[in-house]
């Protein structure tokens, strides 16, 4: 089992690391100390639950950065049969921090397109941390007119800081290749699934989160800065990227609750980190639902329902108005 090493889980790896060692000694030495280990094991399962039911804000975000947390090609490899990556935007160069290929779930063809983080340092360098050029966002466009040149649903997996902000990115138009995905997804012939399943940072997220449905699992964030960029803005102080995060309402149970996403999807006891497997099939049941609501959808229908739902977004007062 992967270990975070994150502060509020250290109570729960303590105890982890004495139930293992209980069962090392129990093998070897030929012990029988089962009902320690039950009660160990009993213990562990309680203080997840209470830890875990009273995260704030600043701790999601640290759960939703973690480089153990399944990444989109984890997921595509758990849930998808017959995945065939496709590579390059035909126009300057194959982006590694976007993934993007055709492949069946549950016997459903679909284009599926996603983020891509490293897990050590040198993948981090070969996917530009997860943040995309424009070559990246082009090359997202040109699966996401596959899906509707074939007919095939759009799943897309975001988890991004946010997109690369460099010069060359900006030189070869890094705005420009964002925008027009917004505005190609908004009409697309065929209908789309957005998750974020990590961070959902920026522009760079929402280059691919134009969605019919749009879920988040339940430790992840969406927000238009993050927090430390916030408060260095506010506060003029990174430090309080602590008191940022709760301020910018970026869980999953904030934006539920604010109507910017359809539906939490839980994650395994502990987070999606510590159990990949069982994760990947909570959300494979998940879109697998979407998929058969929205294949009852006509196309005018679908475009009629994506138009409203991104026009209903915000609230405001108007100046006298007391309800």
């Amino acid at each position: 089992m992967q270990r975070s090493g994150l502060d509020f889980e250290k109570p729960i790896v303590e105890l982890e690391k004495k139930i293992e060692e209980l069962k090392r000694i129990s093998s070897k030495e030929h012990l029988n100390i089962q009902q320690e280990i039950v009660q160990l094991e009993e213990r562990a399962g309680k203080l997840k639950r209470d830890i875990f039911s009273n995260l704030n804000a600043w701790q999601r975000t640290q759960l939703a950065r973690l480089t153990e947390r399944p990444s989109t090609l984890e997921y595509m490899k758990l849930m998808m049969d017959d995945f065939i990556e496709l590579h390059g935007d035909r126009l300057f160069f194959d982006d590694e921090a976007v993934v993007a290929g055709i492949g069946k779930l549950a016997g459903h063809s679909v284009v599926i397109v996603g983020h891509q983080k490293g897990k050590n340092t040198k993948e981090n360098v070969r996917r530009n941390f997860g943040m995309p050029h424009p070559e990246g966002y082009r090359k997202a466009l040109r699966l996401i007119k596959t899906a509707e040149k074939f007919s095939f649903p759009l799943v897309t997996l975001i988890d991004t800081p946010g997109a690369y902000p460099g010069i060359g990115a900006e030189e070869r138009g890094q705005a420009e290749a964002i925008a027009r995905n917004l505005m190609e997804m908004s009409r697309l012939f065929t209908p789309i699934i957005a998750v974020i399943i990590g961070e959902g940072g920026s522009g760079g997220a929402l280059g691919i989160g134009v969605g019919d449905r749009v879920l988040m699992l339940e430790n992840s964030i969406y927000s238009v800065i993050s927090p430390e960029g916030c408060a260095a803005i506010l506060w003029k102080d990174r430090k309080k990227a602590e008191l940022a995060a709760e301020a910018m309402k970026l869980t999953s149970f904030d934006l539920l609750r604010l109507g910017i996403i359809d539906e939490i999807i839980p994650e395994p006891l502990g987070g999606a980190h510590r159990a990949k497997e069982e994760a990947a099939d909570i959300l494979k049941e998940v879109l697998l639902r979407y998929l058969e609501e929205l294949k009852e959808l006509s196309i005018d229908e679908l475009l009629k329902s994506r138009y409203g739902k991104y026009r209903k977004f915000g609230v405001f007062k108007e100046k006298g108005d007391e309800s």
